[in-house]
């Protein structure tokens, strides 16, 4: 932005245009020279000042938007708090989750009921006793946005329970419904949240492989299988 600044202003020294770079760009200051070698006219200027004055502009309104959220937001303190602990949640998605849905879950019988008005959970299509794959409706597209965005996040968070179900699903079904049904998993622990006002607890990235330890020992010895190798589980005997 400094650079831009200069060229408006009338400097085309490439060594002195090159030295207003911050941070990391500094460590490319002679790349920025030779890059910054070249023919910068009035009508160049007149464009990039008019670029800038609409960044600066929109900077502004950014920032009077954020002042007037912080005042509305002020009442709901405690719960972008408690909606903060979901991984994946910052203070933006999480205002934009109050915004959407209120902070009262009773006017949602169950989270089930609070996914199908998001439009965040299967649909369902059967005929003739032959069930098929059904679609979501269509709920918010601000709270969908925000939860992609949030989805991403947790999906690549580190020893959670939403990471370990995203790697979990992705293999299976791909990555955009692996994403989704973490959006899923999130709002539900936001309904609980709020409802019951206390943090998200997470139930860590083994989660999966406890709730169901059968099926994971049967998965395991399938993959060791597969190596050519023969496999008999027997239950350890109780301590």
């Amino acid at each position: 932005m400094l650079v831009l600044e200069a060229l408006v202003s009338g400097t085309r020294d490439p060594e002195v245009l090159a030295e207003l770079a911050q941070g990391k760009m500094r460590r490319k200051i002679p790349e920025l020279q030779r890059a910054l070698i070249g023919r910068f006219s009035a009508n160049h200027a007149l464009i990039v000042s008019t670029i800038l004055a609409k960044l600066d502009f929109l900077e502004e309104a950014i920032a009077g938007l954020t002042d007037a959220i912080e005042a509305l937001i002020g009442p709901f303190e405690v719960e972008v708090a408690l909606l903060d602990t979901i991984p994946g949640v910052d203070r933006r998605i999480a205002e934009c989750l109050i915004a959407e849905i209120g902070i009262d879950m009773s006017r949602f019988q169950t989270s089930a009921h609070l996914s199908s008005w998001a439009g965040m959970c299967p649909g369902n299509n059967e005929s003739g006793g032959r069930r098929r794959s059904g679609k979501t409706r269509n709920g918010s597209k601000w709270l969908a946005a925000n939860f992609a965005e949030a989805a991403k996040a947790a999906g690549h968070s580190k020893d959670t329970c939403l990471g370990a179900q995203f790697q979990r699903l992705r293999g299976r079904l791909g990555h955009a419904k692996a994403r989704k049904a973490v959006e899923h998993s999130m709002l539900v622990a936001a309904f609980h949240v709020l409802d019951r006002r206390v943090p998200y607890v997470d139930l860590g990235a083994d989660w999966f492989q406890k709730r169901r330890p059968d099926a994971h020992a049967r998965r395991l010895a399938r993959q060791i299988e597969a190596l050519g190798y023969r496999v008999t589980i027997e239950p350890a005997e109780a301590a």
